[in-house]
């Protein structure tokens, strides 16, 4: 049973659930919420950059306005 509209569960030969099948049109917002954690999940580990040192970074590269 499907509680939910838009979200299908896909199974395996066991019935077991391996994947999620979502509607992006009725549920895109949720998708994205999930996604941006997941992605920050993956990126808790990595090294942290002081903001300042990309904005530096990226104005000697000439990527943003030295007025910022």
């Amino acid at each position: 049973m499907n509680l939910m509209k838009g979200i299908n569960y896909v199974t395996d030969d066991k019935n077991r659930k391996v994947a999620v099948q979502i509607d992006l049109k009725k549920h895109g917002d949720l998708w994205e919420d999930f996604y941006d954690n997941l992605i920050a999940e993956l990126r808790k580990g990595e090294e942290k950059i002081p903001l300042e040192d990309v904005i530096r970074d990226l104005k000697k590269d000439g990527k943003l306005d030295e007025s910022i």
